[in-house]
């Protein structure tokens, strides 16, 4: 069997790979975790959101989220409509706690650089369920900017913490091959 080999771009490696674009990746990382940080801090300080009274603001969002789910394109298709009904609205303190501490948490993980692709992942699941509940705001933006962070794992966190993290994972949980007998 022939192997082909394909080679990454030069443009590819230098923004996904190359630690010279960290300094990029570094005020990206800032400007997305610090709009996640606010976000998720007026939440975590808002007793509808956190706290022992958490709920009724998620509880209006998912009730608007549920007016959008008619006409012929709806805002909200069916499927996610079923899926806030079921799951989301009968535990709504449990969500709003989720969302609270999620936004704020991923926020601080992209600003100290620990697990970038992990967090910006992390982030752009809440803007994609932000976005299937027909709220369009700064999700698209800000689920793009995860994509490019994603991509880029290897050097979004050359200056913060995955690097110093990433090469003690890579160590631990290394495959390691041994001899056959």
């Amino acid at each position: 069997m022939k192997q082909y080999l394909i080679e990454e771009s030069p443009f590819s490696y230098f923004f996904t790979a190359d630690t010279r674009s960290a300094w990029l990746w570094l005020i990206v990382r800032l400007y997305l975790g610090w709009n996640w940080l606010e976000a998720g801090w007026e939440k975590l300080h808002n007793p509808v959101w956190a706290g022992g009274n958490a709920g009724g603001a998620l509880q209006g969002f998912v009730h608007g989220a549920l007016t959008k789910t008619g006409g012929l394109h709806p805002d909200v298709q069916g499927w996610y409509a079923s899926f806030l009904t079921r799951y989301v609205l009968p535990h709504v303190f449990l969500w709003s706690n989720l969302v609270a501490w999620g936004e704020f948490l991923v926020g601080i993980a992209l600003i100290l650089g620990f697990l970038v692709g992990l967090s910006a992942f992390a982030g752009m699941f809440m803007n994609l369920n932000y976005m299937l509940a027909g709220t369009v705001s700064v999700n698209p933006i800000w689920f793009t900017i995860g994509i490019g962070l994603m991509l880029a794992w290897r050097v979004a966190g050359y200056w913060g913490a995955d690097r110093y993290v990433l090469p003690l994972l890579h160590r631990s949980i290394r495959p390691r091959s041994y001899p056959l007998t």
